[in-house]
């Protein structure tokens, strides 16, 4: 089972490059950082699972992920990188593409490009996205992106984004090009891996309904005329026992490649304890 770190990062807590040296050293096999540009002050969109509906403040802290991972990228040298996750419909395309494929360039081939289409309908909407059309944006998008990934000369004419023939370089290390791995949960994200991903990246799933809903991507894979072996499962946050390596062993028998956990603060003070502590207890 591979485990991966996903980091909170701020301007208060240990820094992307210390974080990203310290996994690799620990043995982590990705390093994820999330994204919100911004958090509106009031917001009628309610918190997931908070009593109160408030966001925490390190949301409002949170630095860019690509500027974070470059940094990450240049302090190693195996460790895998990952957005977890860009809310893509919040940005231009093809801006977006070639940050990707400047960033899996130069990092050896080592990004892994985490999508979601964001929850926060507030900020969905400063950000100039219709919300209900959002993941129909990020599927045109991912598309978009692919042609300027894998062509000398590419075109597109979608709905949400048109570009006659381009030049667009570096392409990316990784061929045809980095993974995608659709960071959401429910019927509809299983319709989009099938439709667009790599992997699938749900969140707190047990393996009880990892494995159901396997059995759904399964058959939607089958539909599509992809190859379900070759998704990549990766759960966010999973949650099990107290016994970490009796859960990991439940997660691969349901159907798990990877568990992705949160560090609690990274403190300047506290980061490498709680990393310490995330290795000794899953791996």
């Amino acid at each position: 089972m591979k485990i991966g770190i996903l980091a909170f990062i701020a301007e208060y807590t240990a820094g992307p490059a210390q974080v990203a040296r310290k996994c690799e050293q620990l043995g982590f096999d990705t390093l994820f950082i999330p994204e919100h540009p911004i958090i509106p002050v009031r917001h009628v969109t309610p918190y997931p699972g908070s009593r109160d509906g408030k966001i925490p403040d390190i949301y409002s802290h949170m630095v860019d992920p690509f500027v974070a991972l470059a940094l990450a990228a240049a302090a190693t040298s195996k460790i895998k990188l990952g957005t977890g996750i860009c809310l893509v419909p919040e940005r231009d395309p093809l801006l977006l593409a070639k940050e990707v494929a400047t960033l899996d360039h130069y990092s050896g081939g080592r990004f892994i490009f985490g999508i979601g289409a964001g929850w926060l309908k507030d900020e969905s909407e400063i950000m100039g996205v219709d919300f209900r059309r959002r993941w129909p944006m990020t599927r045109e998008y991912v598309r978009a992106m692919k042609e300027l990934w894998t062509k000398p000369e590419p075109s597109f004419e979608g709905e949400f984004v048109k570009f006659p023939p381009v030049r667009s370089y570096p392409k990316p290390a990784q061929k045809p090009h980095p993974p995608v791995l659709v960071g959401a949960g429910g019927e509809r994200a299983l319709k989009n891996t099938a439709a667009i991903g790599d992997g699938w990246g749900p969140l707190m799933l047990s393996p009880a309904e990892l494995a159901e809903q396997l059995g759904t991507l399964k058959k939607l894979c089958a539909e599509a005329g992809r190859d379900f072996g070759k998704i990549e499962i990766s759960v966010f946050a999973p949650v099990g026992g107290k016994d970490p390596h009796a859960a990991a062993r439940e997660y691969l028998q349901a159907g798990a490649h990877r568990l992705v956990l949160f560090p609690p603060t990274l403190a300047p003070d506290e980061w490498e304890r709680e990393l310490e502590d995330i290795a000794r207890a899953w791996m």
